[in-house]
């Protein structure tokens, strides 16, 4: 029997409302853009009395240190990391933790219709809710950091000079946030136009209606001025092969398919 995917609950802040049939609450769908986007958006309030929340860019990686091999489909912790004394890092230093809002997003295609008002992206896009607290087991610090450092670019933390000197470790700050829910939207296929514009004979003949597939070009490592190494490490290398390909392939399949995850029948 297949595994039965695990869902956030839908509270009030994390519930889609608006183009809610693109929703997925599933842990996998969730955890997977948040892994697969370079950079998240950490937003929360410095003090009560702030008119306006922060945002950061950060790198983060979903992760379990008590069940490292946990699949994404699995409850996970996200892993940030920063500055010792960073603002941020100095906030999540109480208890509970700090509230924290994560956000991720990747186009993968520019929607041409017949009409301004029905263009748009494919795109995927998720955001976590939960509280961040400061790391303090070094046994899970140097997780988190081999787990971040390898989001960057697989097993570069083995092809590395580590782990980290004392001083490193000092001066680097890991917080972990502990999910309490969350929701994505999987936006993919053609564009879509009202039918007055498709009866449209003359609007149909003058105006070219489709789909560009945008995705991300990972551009030929150059090496840096003190290194000694003459060839580009081969996990490098055939990960950066991969991982266009995969990027193209996707932007391509989903200008033309509907690839949005399927909704469970009582949601339908």
């Amino acid at each position: 029997m297949p595994r039965q995917d695990l869902e956030y609950p839908k509270e009030a802040h994390n519930t889609v409302k608006r183009y809610n049939h693109l929703a997925s609450y599933t842990l996998r769908t969730i955890h997977t853009i948040i892994n697969t986007t370079p950079l998240l958006h950490i937003s929360f309030n410095t003090t009560p009395s702030s008119p306006f929340p922060s945002t950061i860019p950060m790198i983060g990686q979903m992760g379990s240190f008590s069940h490292p091999s946990s699949s994404l489909s699995d409850v996970l912790d996200l892993y940030i990391h920063g500055y010792i004394s960073a603002r941020l890092t100095n906030l999540t230093r109480s208890s509970p933790g700090l509230p924290v809002t994560i956000s991720a997003s990747t186009v993968d295609g520019l929607l041409l219709s017949l009409t301004p008002f029905s263009h748009g992206y494919n795109y995927r896009s998720a955001v976590l809710f939960g509280h961040a607290t400061v790391v303090t087991d070094p046994a899970e610090k140097l997780y988190a950091m081999e787990l971040i450092t390898n989001k960057v670019v697989p097993n570069r933390w083995s092809e590395s000079r580590s782990p980290p000197t004392p001083g490193e470790m000092a001066a680097t700050a890991v917080m972990k946030v502990k999910i309490d829910t969350g929701s994505a939207k999987v936006r993919t296929g053609p564009p879509k136009d009202d039918k007055v514009d498709l009866d449209s004979d003359e609007v149909r003949e003058r105006v070219w209606v489709g789909t560009v597939p945008v995705y991300t070009v990972i551009g030929e490592p150059v090496a840096a001025e003190y290194n000694l190494v003459k060839e580009v490490p081969n996990t490098l290398a055939e990960w950066r092969k991969e991982a266009n390909q995969d990027a193209k392939e996707y932007a391509e399949l989903a200008a033309v398919k509907d690839l949005a995850p399927k909704k469970k029948k009582e949601d339908d």
